[in-house]
Formats: structure tokens, C-alpha cells, sequence
């Protein structure tokens, strides 16, 4: 190329050109993730369990799978103990929880939430033939040895009852599986439990205990999942939030509640 006003112009126009598709570059968002990693116990039945194939299962795995099929994403879980959860969500180990987590103000302070997916309900849990014996709520236990998983929100609501009345209900506390104190209470090891009545009634049908739910409900508590609230986790709740209002709409959220719990418990 001899001309040299024609140079000119093809440089002019190859460095406009440049500039363009560098500011176009720039101005293109970041791939949206593909994968999501949740911790969950693994224990915890119905919500979150082995089958007898050994594949993780339950109410809140199915939940979760459903939202990633809608968000095009690839869910996976990290079964953790409950007692590790929250530091392990913290040091990043996985994204999210599922495992029936309620808010409270102190993880609101620190965590970020989707909306909620189901309403639980706190219950006194007892042996069958004692079942006339509590209905005063609470107050029936006192003087009673009663269980409850460390760190768990039903631990809470007794902790609290205890701070507030000397102490009067004797704790005894587990790991988190609940079909242990299910047993212990069988066997007379426990006067009681205050649990999650929909856990109580499948276990019940499942493995035959001859334990009972009895009063009213203590409580009634939705349940969320749970993500760090940095900025990928909130876009992460903001994104779950959104997979699962679709299932509410298209009524996958209580199809899934009446195939795990005989009732739809999602509203």
C-alpha cells in the first residue's frame, strides 16, 4: 500500500476498531456459574438422607435439584455434621446450605437467605403411652430428661425456655440424628424430645418407633437455604429465590411437599 493518505485511513479505521472491541470486551458480563455446591447433613430424614443406595436424598436435595434444573445449574452436596456446618460454609467449602435452616437475628447479621420453601412446626415428641401425659406445651417438661441436637434451633427454643424458668427442663444432647432419640425415648432413656413434627411422623411410619406427636405446635418456622453474604451469595440467594417461586407458580414445591410429608406444608 503506497498511498499514503489511504494508510492513514486504514490505520485510523483498525485502531477504531480495536478500541471497540475492547470496550465491548469490557462492557460483557462473567459467565454465569454452572455449578453449585451445598452442605447438608445427610442424616437428617426426611429432608436429608441416604437412600438405600447409598445416593443423597429427601425433601430439601429434591427441592434444591428442582431449582437448578430450572436455573441451569449443576447442584452438588457435601454431606457435613451439623455441629461444622456454618464454619464450614464460611471457610468456603461449599456455596450454600439446605438443611432446614431457619433465620434468626444472628444469622441474618452474617448469612444470606432465599425465600422460604417449607413451614415446620416444633412439637413435643413422647413415647405413645405417655401421650396424655403433655399437654401444658413446654411447661409439661418440667423435671423431665428431654433431648435436642446441639446447635439446633429446637436446642434453642429449649435453652431459652430453660434461661427463663431455672433451668427446669433437664437437656440430654445428641449429634443430630434424630432416630436416636426416637430410640432412647422408646427405651425410657428419655422422657421426651422437641422436634420437627414432619421428620417425627416419617420416621414413625419408616422404621415402626412407638413415639407419638402430641399438643399443638410450640412454633411454626419456615425454612430457607442458606448462602454466605458476600456478593456471590447474595446473588446466589437472589437467584434460588427465583427458582423457587417458579415452583410455587407451577405447584412442584407442593407436590414435593405431599410426596415426603402426606400434606402441603410449603405456604
Amino acid at each position: 500500500m503506497n498511498n499514503p493518505a489511504l494508510l492513514k485511513a486504514f490505520r485510523t479505521a483498525a485502531l477504531a476498531g480495536a478500541a471497540l472491541l475492547l470496550a465491548f470486551g469490557a462492557a460483557r458480563p462473567a459467565l454465569a456459574r454452572t455449578t453449585v455446591t451445598f452442605g447438608t447433613e445427610g442424616v437428617y430424614a426426611p429432608f436429608t438422607f441416604l437412600d438405600a443406595m447409598g445416593q443423597i436424598t429427601g425433601y430439601d436435595i429434591e427441592v434444591v435439584q428442582e431449582v437448578g434444573k430450572r436455573e441451569g445449574l449443576d447442584v452438588k452436596f457435601v454431606p457435613t455434621p451439623w455441629d461444622s456446618m456454618f464454619l464450614a460454609l464460611d471457610s468456603k467449602k461449599f456455596d450454600g446450605v439446605a438443611n432446614q435452616i431457619s433465620r434468626t437475628p444472628a444469622r441474618e447479621q452474617k448469612y444470606a437467605f432465599s425465600d422460604s420453601y417449607l413451614i415446620a412446626g416444633a412439637q413435643i415428641i413422647v413415647r405413645g403411652d405417655r401421650a396424655g401425659a403433655f399437654k401444658d406445651g413446654l411447661d409439661s417438661l418440667k423435671g423431665l430428661k428431654v433431648g435436642t441436637g446441639v446447635g439446633s434451633n429446637f436446642a434453642k427454643l429449649l435453652e431459652d425456655y430453660n434461661a427463663k424458668n431455672g433451668n427446669a427442663i433437664q437437656l440430654k444432647y445428641y449429634d443430630g440424628v434424630l432416630t436416636t432419640e426416637l430410640q432412647d425415648i422408646v427405651a425410657g432413656r428419655l422422657d421426651a424430645t422437641v422436634n420437627e413434627r414432619l421428620t417425627v411422623g416419617y420416621n414413625v411410619a419408616k422404621l415402626g418407633l412407638n413415639v407419638k406427636v402430641v399438643g399443638a405446635p410450640i412454633e411454626l418456622v419456615p425454612s430457607y437455604f442458606v448462602f454466605r453474604k458476600d456478593a456471590e451469595g447474595q446473588a446466589l440467594a437472589a437467584q434460588f429465590s427465583k427458582g423457587l417461586a417458579e415452583l410455587k407458580r407451577d405447584g412442584t414445591l407442593a407436590k414435593l411437599s405431599q410426596k415426603w410429608f402426606a400434606g402441603d406444608f410449603t405456604k
